[in-house]
């Protein structure tokens, strides 16, 4: 059987694995070459195609939620994203979608029954901080109604003093604005920085994407339908994580109703196992199959691609896990290190930290993962050299540490060469077992 062919074995699709990963690929957008130009047609049809944008506060490099689009369509202007995301009636809002994410504003109602379980998770209960707090809860309310979207430092009250609680170290209002957030009763209104205006959501949403009532099973059902749109290929388990949908039963059944429907089918792929057995996976419908994916790309550790680690694992044989709450001394690739793609494949993974007082690009680590192609120095050199390029960096510089970064500052010939601070201990190298 050639390359990039299936097979039927019985009523179920076969997949090879190297088939199943392209497909996967294509799904986000990396088997067609970027755009020549990247403005607001790109941007709009790269988060459609992921559906939703994973936020991180980490800022070492850049802000996860602007990688997505860069690793997909390239150097484009952040100020283009900033205005669809943060604008005072914007196309995009946050939610509690794939944790805290970007989605299409016109969607806001596909998460009512999450808003409803937090408010009974963290409001019903007579003894919750929110129901004895309500005096504080009303007042924020009032606040918001009568002044518009709020930053919590722009909200005064008498209590905002008082002493913190153990919630993320939060004051009294930030705390209430959250959980009013949690249950849809509050939006983001755009960020000044990285700090959140809240605003009360019909201050914020679209009137005719307020006060629908999605039925629960048709919005776990359409969730996965698109999580399956964005996989091309995949698990019960990846089109649940996709929205972190804890319910197995509800997924299953929205995937059999899909099947039914025609938009899934059941395939098995190579090498993909659950409990020593084939694991069952599903195709969407409109998954293109390409014979050949060659994309290079720099990914965020929240990129759809990677930010589920058991797939990460399945699709490239990739173990991945960020390292910014690992000890340093315990560290085997980095602080914040970033995947390398390079064909259809995850090939390598640098640590980058952008120093703006020096201009510079800092490479802080650089390593090879197994089956790198031998053009895969010069394809990373490019990258990161894009990548300087769009965060408006003049130089680059690789330090000493990993089995990559020779190979690296080789192929980008003018990069200068650093070594780690002396104020930081070396981590572990990365075939050394954790202390």
């Amino acid at each position: 059987m050639s390359e990039g062919t299936a097979t039927l074995t019985g009523v179920t699709m076969t997949l090879r694995a190297a088939e199943a990963r392209r497909i996967a690929l294509a799904a986000q957008g990396f088997a067609k070459p970027r755009p020549a130009s990247a403005g607001t047609r790109q941007l709009n049809l790269a988060l459609a195609r992921m559906s939703t944008l994973q936020i991180d506060s980490v800022n070492v490099f850049a802000r996860s939620h602007y990688m997505p689009p860069f690793s997909r369509i390239g150097a484009y202007d952040p100020a283009a994203l900033d205005r669809l995301l943060f604008a005072r009636r914007p196309r995009y809002v946050e939610y509690w979608a794939h944790v805290a994410a970007f989605i299409p504003a016109e969607d806001w109602s596909l998460f009512g029954f999450r808003m409803h379980a937090m408010r009974a998770k963290y409001g019903s209960d007579p003894d919750s901080w929110f129901r004895t707090h309500s005096d504080i809860v009303d007042w924020v309310r009032a606040e918001l109604s009568d002044r518009g979207p709020l930053r919590p430092a722009q909200i005064e009250h008498d209590a905002k003093r008082a002493a913190r609680g153990p919630w993320w170290d939060w004051d009294v209002v930030k705390r209430a604005l959250e959980l009013l957030w949690l249950f849809g009763e509050v939006a983001i209104a755009g960020r000044r920085g990285f700090e959140r205006r809240y605003g009360l959501a019909q201050q914020v949403i679209p009137v005719d994407a307020l006060g629908i009532d999605v039925p629960r099973a048709d919005a776990i059902r359409e969730l996965v339908r698109r999580a399956a749109g964005a996989y091309g290929v995949a698990t019960a388990s990846d089109l649940a994580d996709y929205w972190r949908i804890t319910d197995r039963p509800a997924v299953m059944a929205a995937i059999g109703d899909l099947v039914d429907a025609g938009d899934l089918s059941p395939v098995t792929v190579d090498g993909w196992t659950s409990a020593g057995r084939p694991a069952k996976a599903w195709l969407h419908r409109d998954a293109a199959r390409p014979r050949r994916v060659d994309a290079s790309a720099l990914l965020t550790p929240f990129d759809p691609v990677v930010w589920f680690r058991d797939r990460a694992q399945r699709l490239f044989d990739f173990e991945y896990r960020i390292e910014i709450y690992t000890p340093a001394a315990q560290r085997r690739f980095g602080y914040y290190s970033l995947p390398v793609l390079v064909g259809d494949d995850i090939v390598g993974r640098v640590d980058l930290k952008a120093d703006r007082a020096a201009s510079t690009l800092l490479v802080q680590s650089a390593w090879w993962e197994h089956g790198r192609p031998a053009e895969a120095a010069e394809r990373l050199a490019n990258e990161v050299r894009l990548a300087a390029r769009w965060q408006g960096l003049e130089r680059v510089s690789v330090s000493h540490w990993g089995d990559a970064t020779d190979d690296l500052a080789g192929a980008l010939g003018d990069a200068s060469r650093h070594e780690r601070s002396a104020a930081e201990p070396v981590p572990l190298a990365p075939d050394e077992p954790a202390r």
